[in-house]
């Protein structure tokens, strides 16, 4: 249904391609297509302008005008289904997990084998701790909830300190995970390291849809 209400709005002569915006919405609205930040669906974005303070140039905009009314993708409610894990041991090794709260400088992250993983996934995939926990180090959190710059600025920090041997990246298929490996693409960018890693992208059912190492030089 089509109404009136508030909406992303990008100016393609100022817009560069940076695509700083795609991680700040948390609901997967913008893409970079031919070099040109994009609205592939209007659905999806909500109004707030989470993006707006992303933008080098000052290509995004909130305007009101008749657009598809913002209908939350489903599958981020679906995603927070509770998984019975039946005879599982902890892997977990180190306290906090928290991006927010995990110091760089901690003991626990030199030389580890880092597991960044979005905080829905525990939930969703029934052995967690056996198939993905097991010999890492793990921080979770969430693009959609939290602040991107401080994401960036902290991994950039643990890269920069903790001489991290492999990154993980664990997320769900809904569209408020897909910032996650951009930003910490970006923080080790900023730390000028060149680190092995892996996304793994797990369905809201609890199943390992695809698995593939990130070229962290593009």
């Amino acid at each position: 249904m089509k109404i009136n209400r508030k909406i992303i709005e990008i100016d393609e002569e100022l817009c560069n391609g940076c695509g700083q915006c795609v991680p700040a919405c948390a609901e997967g609205a913008l893409k970079v297509i031919n070099g040109k930040a994009r609205l592939v669906s209007e659905v999806y974005c909500d109004g707030l302008g989470a993006c707006l303070g992303e933008c080098p140039t000052g290509a995004l905009r909130i305007v009101e005008r008749v657009a598809d009314d913002f209908v939350p993708p489903s599958s981020c409610t679906e995603a927070n289904q509770p998984v019975s894990q039946e005879g599982a041991v902890s892997a977990l090794s180190h306290w906090p997990v928290q991006i927010r709260l995990v110091p760089a400088t901690a003991q626990f992250l030199k030389g580890a084998d880092l597991l960044v993983a979005a905080d829905c996934t525990p939930v969703a995939y029934p052995n967690f701790h056996r198939d993905f926990l097991k010999d890492k180090v793990i921080i979770v959190g969430c693009p959609k909830f939290d602040d991107v710059q401080e994401y960036i600025k902290k991994f950039s920090d643990i890269f920069s300190t903790a001489d991290i041997r492999s990154v993980t990246i664990l997320v769900m298929e809904v569209p408020c995970c897909q910032g996650l490996p951009m930003i910490v693409k970006k923080g080790m960018e900023l730390a000028s390291k060149n680190i092995p890693m892996e996304k793994i992208v797990i369905s809201s059912k609890g199943d390992i849809l695809t698995r593939a190492i990130v070229d962290s030089n593009n």
